[in-house]
């Protein structure tokens, strides 16, 4: 299996990035919102994505087509006009350091569960890419699961991506609020090798709790509840054998709400804008609809 295939397929990842906010505000149930006042001269509209949910799925959701034709520009979490070049930086960040194994961040028995999964899952065993950081495999064994729990949309169009393609044929500027650099350190650099090792073997260990949490959040994306997508990343699991730290949470999540939050006024007063961002970025006491509101703007779903 050539590397290049690899990291091709876990760019996809970047774009699952997307992690809630954290707080228990209560949010009505609407993937689209409008967005409007605080001297806006036109209105913008946010949209909550679901990154892995195929293009067909906007046929559901009212008034996103006029939404989309009403706007001047896209804004996505990432500008993915030139992915090529961002599968050269993964590259050059997913490898793990000359002097670093898996057998040195793993037991020989966790290494041999590793192994064995990703031949079953991947197809190839650490032979072939035992020379990717622990947050790389994850993100493989994540997205090769995903591929076979849900085959008919795995290979269909992003959703992210095909906003900001129609963008580009309507000669609309597309703006990322992240750079590829913020999204490889979060995917790639804000752990230790240590500790993606430990969250890595965790998840291989329990394959289920993962199903579970895909199929959990499928239904509640399809009945576009955003506060029950909220409620379900939030809520505590009894004896969770792989729970995430608060600090880990918020590097997913609430610092970046935070520096979008900073650059979003600017941007709508520019020119009315149609964003694009992961649906679990939207509800909460730190998310983007509370966040825009606090900023004195009028946010209200579209229906």
């Amino acid at each position: 299996m050539h590397y290049k295939k690899v990291f091709i397929a876990v760019t996809a990842i970047f774009l699952l990035l997307s992690c809630s906010s954290g707080a228990s505000n209560k949010t009505e149930s609407s993937l689209l919102w409008k967005i409007s006042g605080n001297g806006l001269q036109k209105p913008s509209y946010i949209f909550g994505t679901h990154h892995l949910v195929p293009i067909s799925f906007l046929d559901s959701i009212p008034g996103i087509e006029a939404a989309f034709e009403e706007t001047e520009q896209t804004v996505g979490e990432l500008d993915m006009s030139d992915m090529s070049e961002m599968q050269m930086k993964i590259m050059g960040e997913g490898m793990l350091p000359p002097d670093i194994a898996y057998a040195t961040l793993l037991s020989p028995e966790d290494t041999a569960v590793l192994d064995s999964m990703l031949r079953a899952v991947v197809g190839v065993g650490l032979d072939q890419l035992g020379q990717l950081k622990p947050a790389m495999l994850s993100n493989l064994v994540s997205i090769s699961l995903y591929q076979r729990y849900y085959p008919s949309v795995a290979s269909a169009q992003n959703i992210d991506y095909y906003f900001q393609e129609e963008a580009l044929k309507r000669s609309r500027p597309v703006v990322g609020l992240e750079t590829a650099e913020d999204q490889i350190y979060v995917l790639l650099n804000s752990q230790s090798l240590e500790r993606q090792a430990e969250m890595l073997i965790c998840m291989v260990k329990h394959p289920e709790m993962l199903k579970e949490q895909m199929d959990e959040m499928q239904a509640a994306y399809h009945a576009q509840d955003i506060e029950v997508l909220r409620q379900l990343y939030e809520k505590e699991i009894p004896d969770d054998p792989c729970p995430s730290t608060e600090e880990e949470k918020n590097v997913l999540n609430g610092d970046r709400n935070r520096k979008w939050l900073d650059q979003l006024p600017s941007i709508m007063e520019d020119k009315s804008s149609f964003i694009a961002v992961g649906c679990l970025h939207l509800p909460g006491d730190e998310g983007l609809i509370e966040g825009l509101k606090k900023l004195g703007y009028n946010v209200e779903a579209v229906r």
